[in-house]
């Protein structure tokens, strides 16, 4: 069969995959791309987008249980696992179509099927209907990653749970062991405890949330245990005993001591690995690390004309990243100068209850890099918005570089922090000081005020505390 010639060959169309195809074409480039299993990936299909119709349902299931607080009155409460599972497939689908549609609209020719890189500018397919050979001068590695999985604590969807077996879960875990507390394990603990598990973390870091900013993270573990959740920290899991019908026996050691723990469930969320296998990478010259591919900071590869962006070229693994990396690439092909993404402009939301974003340095890590730092912080309970809705816990905390005034990073917790999140963002890639922040004017009732306040209060000017 005669090859199939492409200015621009895509493997994987998840966020970064999907995105870079789209803008290739605006830029006149021919483009194919190649998935084995969705369009949309797995942020899509079994990650950012089917978590967040999840974790809805449970947000509105407590504020009814809430409801007498706001004068109203409703009883009988309860929920339909089944029926919320079934909403987040239908979200997940629904937008899964949308990209077929915006590959349709884009003139992308879309593979189904596992692809191989035999040679420099050569992409195999191998689909339903037989092998396919596409040429390209420019390939970009858009595969994604997946869930680690631990010797002794893998996923078997009965009683050890994945990300993906908790997406479509068959029941209601009662007690619950959740490993790991990065966005992906919070963010199950705190659906499955919303809905009444007595559920239980496990992070073997010092700290849940251990990207994010101690104080913030030590604000969270305090709400998550007046929810009822208990946490264990500076703890691992060394092995589950599992008793197919009955439950799991976890050896959780901490402090230098093994205890056991019955359990009806586990949901395993210990990290994620790049999908780098079965590609042909290693014959091409490809550097791997620990299963993520070694690029520069234009995604490029070392071999010419292979690219890799997202997940498979490592942290922060965040959809965002994925997509803007995805255009930058395609910009670079098209022999446009994009500007190279900077890691720390790059916003990480975790959608539990109560949410948590953050953008830049913790104070932490601004401290080790040397700067000398003013700090603010401001708490939700000083906000009319925050009383108004009933949500006045959670707080706001701004780092500045004391000598340039620099915002240098900015974290919050509270109730819809990841929409609050972007201001910050905007400020940091406009290099903003704290003197135009100040001078910015906040709409009143908003929650963004705190952002404000946060800002004036790293300078002794808050107002409202």
């Amino acid at each position: 069969m005669a090859s199939q010639n492409f200015d621009v060959i895509v493997i994987g169309a998840g966020p970064g995959g999907y995105v870079a195809a789209i803008r290739a074409s605006q830029l006149g480039l021919k483009v194919a791309i190649i998935e084995r299993e969705n369009l949309g990936g797995i942020c899509l299909n079994w990650g950012c987008i089917p978590t967040k119709a999840m974790l809805r349902s449970a947000e509105v299931f407590h504020l009814m249980h809430r409801a007498k607080e706001f004068g109203l009155g409703a009883t009988g409460i309860s929920y339909d696992l089944p029926a919320v599972v079934a909403r987040s497939r239908g979200v997940a689908k629904q937008l899964s179509g949308g990209i077929g549609h915006l590959m349709k609209k884009n003139k992308v020719t879309v593979f189904m099927g596992d692809a191989t890189i035999p040679a420099k500018g050569t992409v195999v397919v191998k689909t339903d209907k037989g092998t396919e050979t596409l040429t390209a001068k420019s390939i970009i590695l858009a595969t994604g990653a997946r869930a680690r999985e631990l010797p002794g604590l893998e996923a078997d969807g009965d009683l050890v749970w994945s990300y993906r077996h908790a997406l479509v879960a068959k029941r209601m875990p009662k007690k619950l062991l959740v490993i790991g507390s990065g966005a992906i394990g919070i963010e199950f603990a705190s659906f499955f405890n919303t809905l009444g598990a007595d559920t239980t973390v496990v992070e073997v870091m010092d700290r849940i949330l251990p990207v994010e900013d101690a104080e913030i993270a030590a604000f969270a573990k305090k709400s998550f245990v007046k929810q009822g959740m208990k946490i264990l920290e500076k703890a691992s899991v060394k092995k589950l005993d599992r008793k197919p019908g009955q439950g799991v026996t976890a050896h959780i050691e901490q402090d230098g001591k093994t205890t056991t723990q019955d359990f009806d469930t586990v949901i395993s969320a210990v990290g994620i690995v790049g999908n780098v296998e079965g590609l042909g990478l290693e014959a091409l010259g490809v550097k791997i690390d620990r299963t993520h591919v070694v690029t520069d900071e234009y995604c490029r590869t070392g071999v010419d004309g292979l690219y890799a962006i997202g997940d498979i070229a490592g942290a922060p693994w965040l959809a965002h990243k994925a997509s803007h990396e995805g255009v930058m690439v395609a910009e670079l092909i098209a022999g446009k100068h994009p500007h190279p993404i900077k890691p720390g402009s790059i916003a990480g939301c975790t959608y539990c209850q109560p949410q948590i974003a953050s953008v830049g340095f913790t104070e932490a890590k601004a401290k080790e890099a040397g700067h000398e730092i003013k700090v603010g912080r401001f708490p939700f309970i000083g906000n009319g918005k925050a009383i108004a809705l009933g949500e006045a816990e959670g707080m706001i905390k701004t780092i500045f570089d004391a000598k340039t005034g620099e915002l240098l990073g900015a974290h919050m917790v509270g109730a819809e922090v990841t929409e609050l999140i972007q201001g910050y963002v905007i400020g940091r890639t406009l290099e903003t000081t704290e003197e135009d922040l100040m001078n910015t004017v906040f709409p009143h009732p908003t929650l963004s005020e705190m952002m404000h306040e946060a800002v004036l209060d790293a300078y002794g000017r808050a107002l409202h505390i």
